[in-house]
């Protein structure tokens, strides 16, 4: 997305659109976890996700975009967020992410698989970062222009190597979640 279409992806209307709770309830996100925003753009979920972690948990809002970091960051300025600090902001793409083996308990991307040139060198790369078991969550809301069929999700995970955990929402919003395999090499 682009940076100026940033506000409105963060918007009165997309939270009805893709309630934040849903998202959070159908992506598998608790207490504790370190979860990985990817292509996070303006924020339009990351503080919800943030609280729902915790404190002894984190979110890492990572995008490519500066211009939409920067949106974030005043966001998590205001007021209302001073109580949210376990966010770190990444600058990056979602092929060469900053994190060790082994290190996330869950990936979530919010009509972002689509956007990405090389999904299958990001999912490898998603594949790497989390741990054994790990979740990623992948939801796609029709409005979007890029919008895949959920089939079409379910096969480029498990074309990488992810098992199918579970799908859940309509033909118009719908989350995908895919598990790394336990015994992953």
């Amino acid at each position: 997305a682009l940076a100026f279409i940033g506000p409105r992806l963060d918007s009165n209307l997309r939270r009805k659109l893709q309630p934040p709770d849903k998202l959070i309830q159908r992506s598998g996100i608790k207490k504790g976890m370190y979860v990985l925003d990817l292509g996070c753009g303006s924020g339009a979920f990351t503080t919800f996700v943030a609280r729902v972690v915790g404190e002894k948990g984190k979110v890492y809002a990572l995008d490519i975009q500066p211009k939409m970091l920067k949106q974030l960051e005043k966001k998590l300025a205001k007021p209302e967020n001073k109580d949210v600090k376990n966010i770190e902001l990444i600058n990056s793409s979602a092929y060469e992410s900053p994190f060790d083996d082994d290190s996330l308990d869950l990936v979530y991307m919010v009509a972002v698989l689509p956007e990405i040139p090389d999904r299958v060198k990001a999912l490898q790369e998603i594949r790497r970062v989390l741990k054994p078991g790990g979740i990623l969550a992948v939801t796609e809301l029709l409005p979007d222009p890029d919008y895949p069929l959920k089939s079409t999700t379910i096969r480029r995970g498990r074309k990488a190597g992810f098992v199918l955990d579970r799908t859940s929402g309509t033909l118009l919003n719908y989350t995908v979640r895919f598990r790394k395999p336990k015994n992953d090499l």
